[in-house]
């Protein structure tokens, strides 16, 4: 197979086509169709199916990702420069829920074992979380944290882990901007996460401007549930640990006792993702996984996807799809926001693909686009949240987050997932502590060389050695299994996990 030389048209409009093959093509390799090659294709990248007079738009996805710089030959590679950034779809005349998908036939008798919760929500994990109000007391936190986990929590056989809700916020911050309203109830809502089972705990300092009590949920009492350093019965900070354990030993209790029971699928809250994108994303991972949402969706399940810089150029594919106009003009809402946070910023979009992107075949942030929004799939967009709001529905959720993959995955983290497939081309080890992340690879040769950090390999799409069909059923299925604990991700067998990475859009003073 890898000697056959291949290419992969996605949209039988498109005048552009990539390259299949592991190692690129020489110059006049020759395909059955007759096209030749007139010069070196990498892996991913494109090549002009016709001659492109300059200016012409260059078509992918059956859409315009940019313009001819110059005169393109028929067989040529058309590398990054060649192609000129289109503008941006109008926010303003966007079409509103014209063309809302039909229900799917519901997907029933899937179920999980997870922990359900005195709120209703499930985990799919056991975990202690302890959220600290301010960045100054991180170093005690780590300390007492490292003791926990060596003292206490093999006492604790059925708790997975115990984890810190750590960030660079709560002082020197301007608290009461309207902004700051962003970071905070992202703090509040991580502390509720799903697989935390709602055993809150918050260690502060005592003079922050984030006072500990605004990350209480309601009803939580203050004087069992928080501690703080600047209290004057610690002398010492061997007092100061000891109560941090004291405070932990009674929530490890707590969630020792939980057990998994058997859950609906639709009680499953599943962030979408990707990092380190490539050609390939969007015509085999993240269409698997768009194909494994719509599952999940036809399964009463609630499913996120995200990254506005990701979106925003194929917003106008979005909108028609929303379940009503509110919910349009959320979306638009949104991507405006978004638009002026970067200009407020002096940049704009084009900030975004990165150099491996682009190395991976990636021209432009039009492009990046087009593929990142596979990974909604093709139901109706139910509802939109802004950053680090609680998902409050069932469906296909638009969760606004930067596409930042640290500050994403905390963002879907403090929306409620319970889990997250994450797709990448380029390869990444990124891994949370909180949930499970299954990872999925754009290509074969991406999931042969990290064979232990990659769990689904989505690459065979690609060679024709499975459909989107078959890789979507997989991801559904593994989503059950590590859901129940049968199966455990790679991310997670090698304890690899990023730090929580709050989005601060408010002033720092």
């Amino acid at each position: 197979m890898s000697d056959t030389p291949l290419y992969i048209k996605v949209h039988g409009d498109d005048n552009v086509a990539i390259i299949v093959n592991t190692m690129g093509l020489p110059e006049g390799t020759t395909f059955p169709c007759g096209l030749s090659l007139r010069e070196f294709v990498p892996q991913g990248h494109k090549v002009a199916l016709a001659d492109l007079a300059e200016g012409e738009p260059i078509l992918r996805y059956g859409e315009v990702i940019g313009h001819a710089a110059r005169d393109i030959a028929r067989g040529s590679w058309i590398e990054e420069s060649l192609v000129r950034l289109p503008p941006a779809p109008a926010l303003a005349s966007l079409p509103l829920a014209t063309n809302v998908p039909p229900a799917q036939p519901p997907l029933e008798g899937y179920t999980f074992e997870g922990f359900r919760n005195p709120d209703g929500s499930v985990g799919t994990k056991n975990v202690l979380g302890i959220s600290m109000s301010v960045q100054c007391v991180a170093g005690v936190m780590d300390f007492a944290i490292e003791r926990i986990k060596k003292e206490l929590l093999p006492r604790y056989s059925n708790v997975d882990d115990v984890v810190a809700i750590e960030h660079a916020y709560g002082c020197g911050v301007a608290i009461n901007a309207p902004e700051a309203v962003v970071p905070i109830r992202t703090l509040q809502n991580l502390a509720r996460n799903p697989n935390l089972g709602g055993q809150v705990m918050v260690v502060g300092l005592g003079c922050e401007k984030l006072q500990p009590e605004r990350l209480l949920p309601a009803g939580a009492a203050g004087d069992t549930s928080i501690m703080t350093l600047q209290d004057e019965r610690h002398v010492g900070f061997g007092a100061m640990v000891a109560s941090i354990m004291e405070m932990a030993e009674k929530r490890l209790r707590e969630l020792n006792g939980r057990r998994r029971v058997t859950c609906p699928a639709a009680d499953l809250v599943v962030g979408m993702q990707c990092g380190g994108s490539d050609a390939f994303s969007g015509v085999t991972a993240n269409p698997a996984v768009g194909y494994a949402s719509d599952l999940l969706v036809r399964a009463g399940a609630t499913v996120m996807f995200s990254e506005v810089t990701e979106v925003r150029d194929a917003i106008h594919l979005l909108t028609p799809r929303a379940v009503d106009e509110e919910v349009g003009r959320a979306l638009i809402r949104e991507m405006d926001w978004y638009d002026r946070y970067l200009s407020a910023g002096q940049t704009d979009r084009s900030a975004n693909p990165s150099p491996g992107n682009k190395k991976g075949g990636l021209a432009n942030v039009v492009e990046k686009a087009l593929g990142s929004i596979a990974k909604s799939g093709s139901s109706p967009i139910a509802g939109v949240l802004s950053p680090g709001q609680r998902a409050d529905r069932k469906g296909l959720i638009y969760a606004a987050t930067p596409a930042s993959d640290f500050v994403c995955g905390t963002l879907q983290l403090a929306s409620g997932c319970n889990m997250e497939v994450f797709t990448t081309g380029r390869g990444t080890p990124y891994g949370l502590a909180m949930v499970p992340v299954i990872k999925v690879s754009t290509r074969t040769a991406l999931a042969e060389r990290w064979h232990d950090l990659i769990d689904v390999d989505a690459g065979r799409i690609a060679t024709g050695q499975a459909t989107i069909e078959d890789i979507g059923w997989e991801i559904f299925r593994m989503i059950l299994d590590v859901a129940s604990g049968r199966k455990k991700t790679w991310a997670d067998h090698w304890g690899l996990r990023n730090s929580l990475t709050l989005f601060n859009p408010a002033p720092v003073t």
